[in-house]
């Protein structure tokens, strides 16, 4: 791919976007998390304040896929026997019901069980990766280092939920293993607004300590001369 390094609008300061070595990461958008009546909204969750990222998502991956850019998926979940769950995390919360228990769309956040999985809107294409995670980061106990080194991925654009969890901690990752990290605010979302605010300060921070952010439209631009 014949591309040159773009700069785009970021805190703290501007992005310099390379196509060629970019992908893009939607994190856990899962029906479990998104959608009215699953998990989490059994849990007290306002799944509003997730659904508001499903259209700025929907533009941004319809650009990429038509730029021909490598987008990837994220899925949380765990083993059928939960042999990968610790059991500190099924107890959290002390709820009537919790992973691996029966809930509206199947074994909650099961793999293969119908909350397990990527809503429609965002539902990955053929060829696709998608990354089962059992943890919050999409690096720990998956192959997607593997996968992006084999690509020659040195970018990452990561969106998805919740911010102040699975898509902080990704970054985090990220960022451990020498990826730089572009964080569209509008494409990332958490079940509490002041959780949303400060997870995005804590990426941009110090100069930028964990990644940069911005918003769709500044990347969706740039990928138009694509």
């Amino acid at each position: 791919m014949n591309t040159k390094a773009i700069e785009i609008a970021a805190e703290p300061y501007p992005f310099l976007f390379d196509p060629a070595v970019c992908a893009l990461l939607i994190i856990d958008m899962q029906r479990d998390f998104l959608e009215p009546g699953g998990f989490g909204e059994m849990l007290g969750n306002d799944v509003s304040q997730l659904r508001r990222t499903i259209e700025p998502n929907r533009r941004l991956l319809a650009a990429w896929r038509e730029a021909g850019l490598l987008a990837m998926h994220t899925r949380e979940g765990h083993r059928a026997d939960l042999a990968d769950l610790p059991p500190c995390k099924k107890i959290r919360g002390r709820a009537a019901q919790s992973i691996g228990d029966s809930g509206p769309m199947g074994r909650i956040l099961i793999r293969g069980e119908a909350g397990q999985d990527i809503i429609s809107e965002l539902y990955p294409l053929p060829g696709e990766p998608v990354i089962d995670k059992p943890g919050k980061g999409a690096f720990w106990a998956t192959d997607l280092h593997a996968i992006l080194q084999h690509k020659g991925i040195r970018q990452l654009v990561v969106t998805g939920v919740t911010t102040e969890v699975c898509v902080n901690t990704t970054v985090r990752e990220a960022n451990d293993r020498g990826y730089d990290c572009y964080v569209p605010e509008d494409c990332v979302g958490s079940y509490y607004p002041e959780f949303q605010d400060y997870g995005l300060r804590m990426i941009k921070a110090q100069g930028g300590i964990f990644g940069w952010v911005g918003r769709s439209d500044s990347l969706i631009a740039a990928l138009k001369p694509i």
